[in-house]
């Protein structure tokens, strides 16, 4: 490694309602040259001026006039920095180290005093940086760690300070160990996309990846989109049913990676944004009431009337109502309605003189039937297949 100077920890900004990370920087002083004696000088004497010799007669002679002196330089403000380095590349990956190299940038008004790498872990929010001197290659080790996935950019610096904008960012990660005979990831899975939603889970989908030994499964990950990542599935193969959560403070990110048998892991693949579980949608206003009420009842049968009211603002034409016995009741006849049933569900239409129903008007039709275990009135009832308030 060449004259890397590690520098403080920074933390990234990240997009969105809660992303406001904290820069923890260090602040650059401007420092002001001014002059000292000269070492083993001591202490400086006030300037003289020549000396005055007293003329005859008392009077004063003309002093010498002083030499001037010269006035100081002013600093160099030019305002062109260096150009961007180029071409970053990644001429070697272990597991605890990544060495770079880059094309020089051009001088802009000054020389190049040196470069800054930036460099990251995904999904994380922590921005590390180091520099160095007029080199074009620096190997970088603080903070690696094995079989995880970093990006680095550098910039230039000139002698002024100047600083350069910043390379295209180069992603590598790290193979697990630096031994044995597969030290080669997969490449990234590739077009990870979300597929039928339903209330409670996603489905995601996914490009197979390759690898020079082969492909053992994919490791799904969830992301809070702040720093915190989550191994939730290994799978075989390219497709996976998310579980959909109720809530989160923060986004709901999924991303891929492919794993081989050595252990190495991919570079990540694109994010997706999974919801959460749905909530459902509240039923329509009920436009309608129905009453039920039990007139008479004896043992083994009953008679009862029923009540539909049209409580919207608008008529209903012809009209349908419908419930279910929860007993054993059958209608054996009935009265202002046609009426029928099958099984436990009963259905009664309008007449003519009743087919109409004005807003807030109502029909009453009656029932005649039979029970043996068990005369209960029904509790659920529907006015031309919309659901009825009762009572």
């Amino acid at each position: 490694m060449t004259g890397v100077l590690p520098s403080p920890l920074l933390r990234r900004l990240r997009p969105g309602p809660l992303a406001a990370a904290v820069a923890v920087s260090a602040t650059m002083l401007a420092t002001a040259l001014v002059a000292v004696p000269a070492a083993g000088a001591g202490a400086a004497a006030p300037a003289a001026y020549p000396r005055v010799a007293p003329a005859p007669g008392g009077a004063a002679a003309p002093a010498a006039e002083p030499t001037p002196t010269t006035a100081a330089s002013t600093p160099n403000t030019s305002p062109f920095p260096p150009s961007a380095p180029t071409n970053l590349t990644a001429t070697a990956v272990r597991s605890g180290s990544v060495t770079l190299a880059w094309t020089a940038a051009t001088p802009g008004c000054c020389a190049i005093a040196g470069y800054d790498i930036t460099y990251y872990q995904a999904f994380d929010d922590v921005v590390y940086s180091a520099s160095v001197g007029a080199v074009t290659t620096t190997t970088i080790t603080n903070y690696l760690q094995p079989g995880r996935q970093y990006s680095f950019r550098v910039a230039a610096r000139d002698t002024l300070g100047h600083r350069s904008p910043s390379t295209d960012t180069l992603t590598v990660v790290t193979p697990v160990t630096d031994t044995g005979g597969d030290t080669t990831p997969p490449s990234a899975p590739r077009d990870l996309t979300v597929g039928e939603v339903t209330a409670s889970t996603a489905g995601l989908s996914w490009s197979p990846s390759t690898d020079d030994v082969g492909v053992l499964g994919y490791n799904v990950y969830r992301f809070d989109g702040w720093f915190s990542s989550t191994l939730v599935a290994t799978v075989p193969g390219t497709t996976y049913t998310a579980s959909l959560p109720p809530s989160t403070p923060l986004r709901n990110l999924y991303y891929v990676r492919a794993r081989d048998a050595a252990g190495n892991v991919s570079i990540a693949s694109n994010t997706v944004t999974l919801p959460t579980t749905s909530t459902p949608t509240p039923p329509p206003p009920s436009t309608c009431r129905v009453t039920y009420r039990n007139q008479s009842e004896w043992s083994g049968g009953f008679v009862a009337t029923v009540t539909v009211q049209n409580t919207s603002t608008a008529p209903v034409d012809g009209w349908i109502v419908t419930f279910g016995y929860p007993g054993d009741q059958q209608v054996t006849s009935a009265w202002n309605a046609t009426v029928g049933q099958t099984g436990a569900a009963v259905t009664a239409r309008n007449v003519d003189w009743n087919r109409v129903l004005a807003p807030g008007g109502s029909a009453t039709f009656g029932v005649q039937g039979r029970w043996g275990a068990s005369d209960a009135p029904p509790t659920g009832f529907s006015l031309n297949g919309a659901g009825c308030a009762v009572g």
